[in-house]
């Protein structure tokens, strides 16, 4: 269960994942593919849903091409 103090943080996460994909023109199901994440999950992490672990930031980033650090830049 997510805390209450933690949802504003993975809210604006999830929104800068999106932000990232949005610019760079790739659908869920694109980043899937190249980060073998279900695009589901990703869709869950872009709304704020859920709270990931440091290796699936890391499959992330690679899924969209970027350093993790820009993930966390929000």
């Amino acid at each position: 269960m997510i805390k209450n103090s933690d949802k504003e943080a993975l809210r604006k996460f999830g929104e800068n994942i999106r932000k990232l994909r949005d610019t760079q023109k790739l659908s869920l199901r694109d980043v899937s593919v190249n980060c073998n994440i279900d695009n589901s999950k990703i869709s869950k992490i872009e709304q704020g849903q859920v709270n990931i672990t440091l290796t699936t930031i890391l499959e992330l980033a690679k899924g969209l091409n970027v350093q993790p650090s820009e993930l966390m830049k929000f």
